[in-house]
This record gives C-alpha cells, structure tokens and sequence, in this order.
C-alpha cells in the first residue's frame, strides 16, 4: 500500500505551510483536498497557493476547472488515487493539504461513490431537494433522510447539504438505501494530521484572513464570478463569494457582506472540526499557540514512515 499524509483541520489553521514544509522535508508533492481551489480564477477567496509560497514544490488539482463545471467527491477520488500512484511511482511522498472533509473521507477510506454521471433525473431531483433545503433548512432534508434511509443519516451530518441531497437521490434514482453502497478496503496507507487551535486564537485568524483577502481584491473577484453567472454556477456556492451577491444586487451593505463572510468561514471551520473531530482518525497538533509543533510533526511522521 502507498503511504499518504493527509493534513486536516479548519480553515485559516496553517494547513498549506505545514504541508509544503513537510514537503520539503519529506521528498513529497502536494495534492490539493479542497472542493474551491480547483477552480481557475478564484484565487483569492479560496486562499489558493501562490507559486511563491509553493517554494518549489508541485502541487497538484488546483485550477483544473472552469467555474461554471462540477466537481465533486467521486471526481477528486479518482483524480486524487491518480495521482497518490504516480507520485508513489516516482519515489516522492504524497501529502494531501485541505479541509473539504467529505473528499478526504471518500479518499481514505475509499468509499464507494458509484457514478458521478449527472444525467437528467439527477439534476431534476437535486434542484428539487435545494429548493426544499432553501425553504425549510437542512434539518428537514435530515429528517427526511431519517425516514428513508436511518443508518446514512446517522453518518451524515445536518450541515452537509449535498451529501444529504446526494444520499436522498440515491433511494429515489435506485430504490436501495444510500447506506447499502458496497464498500471496499482502503488502497493506500494514510497517516491524517489535523491543526487546531484555541477557539478565539482561530477566530481572530479567520477575521484577519478575510481582511486580507479584502485588501488583495476579493471584492473585485467575487464580482468577476458575479459577472459570469454567480449563484447559478457551482463556484458560485462558495464561502467568500456569494456572500457579496447581496451587496452586488443592492440589497445589502458592503461592510454586512464582508462581515458575512467572515461569520460563514467561522461557522463553516466550526463544522469542518466536527466533521473531522467525528468521522475520522485524526492525530491533533496546535501550530498556532505556544511553541512551533512542525519538529513534532516531523518526527511523527518520521516514526509512521519507518513502520
């Protein structure tokens, strides 16, 4: 089996220089595990790695889609295994960098997604299930998915939209329970490290992100994604965009869209914790608070390397 590090944890926690560290470290290359930096364009918002902090590392599945196409789990599977087998190949380590838990989850523990064909009836049934989402709230779609499906809602939680739209589409395209999917043993061998922090440490990290990001023109990009389309594309979904559609309709202040924002990437660290704190078996480090945990890292991963 291929020996992967996977790097987890919320947002603004230190995932990217961690892993381009250990990169360096390690002989390794970077895959990208989050749902927003494949797209091209969408630099800013998605705290995308620049080529300078890359500092000479690969990475990999960043800017591979347009804006307006779909990525999604069973994608980012494959595209990722692919790459895990040729980086393996080429006597380097693979180390996956990102929070979008689900596509991790999916990853290693090779879940078994099925099809990523989105044909009529997907998309007729997934624009039904949003539009009952947007009128009655996540925690009806969970309900429902209760009735129907009670191990998958037990493994989903209320706040992943998708994936409770996906597990309900699967019993109304199929007529079997989403929970029944067949699963197989994983492929390769992943060691999962996750950064966190004190909550108001993470906080105030996440404030000062999006304040950043202001100052770098996420204003001026989100009106870009705007421009082509917003809230109808998939991009469009994205923390640190749509929360500016509002205030580009005149509908909302521009301070009350920033303060969105940075309320939404809070809210949505506060789940990826959950998730990752729930659904996986994570090894937690704090790199933010008190002395620098990277020598500790090193030497763990050192450890799990030479087992």
């Amino acid at each position: 089996m291929n020996k992967v590090i996977a790097i987890v944890g919320p947002t603004a926690v230190g995932k990217t220089a961690l892993s381009i560290r250990l990169a360096q470290a390690e002989n390794g290359e970077v895959i990208s595990g989050d749902s927003m930096q494949v797209y091209r364009h969408l630099d800013i918002g998605t705290a995308k790695v620049t080529p300078a902090e890359m500092a000479g590392i690969p990475h990999h599945l960043i800017d591979i889609c347009t804006v307006d196409e779909r990525y999604s789990a069973a994608r980012f599977k494959a595209a990722a295994s692919q790459w895990i087998a040729d980086i393996t190949a080429r006597g380097r380590l693979p180390i996956i960098a990102g929070g979008t838990g689900f596509y991790l989850q999916a990853l290693t523990e090779n879940l078994a997604l099925g099809s990523d064909h989105f044909d009529d009836q997907s998309a007729a049934i997934r624009q039904h299930w949003n539009q009952v989402a947007a009128a009655k709230g996540n925690d009806y779609l969970w309900h429902h998915l209760a009735k129907i499906d009670p191990a998958a809602s037990q493994q989903i939680p209320v706040g992943n939209r998708r994936r409770l739209i996906r597990a309900i589409e699967v019993v109304e395209k199929t007529g079997r329970p989403f929970s029944s999917q067949p699963q197989s043993a994983p492929q390769d061998d992943f060691l999962l490290i996750g950064l966190n922090t004190a909550r108001p440490v993470l906080y105030q990290r996440i404030n000062q992100r999006v304040d950043q990001m202001m100052d770098q023109g996420l204003e001026q990009e989100a009106r870009w994604l705007y421009d082509q389309g917003g809230a109808d594309l998939p991009a469009g979904k994205g923390i640190g965009y749509h929360e500016f559609f509002p205030y580009f309709r005149g509908k909302v202040t521009r301070d009350a869209a920033i303060a969105k924002v940075k309320q939404d990437s809070r809210h949505y660290a506060k789940r990826q914790l959950t998730w990752f704190r729930n659904q996986m078996p994570v090894h937690w480090f704090d790199l933010v608070s008190g002395q620098d945990r990277v020598e500790d890292i090193k030497a763990f991963v050192d450890d799990w390397l030479r087992k």
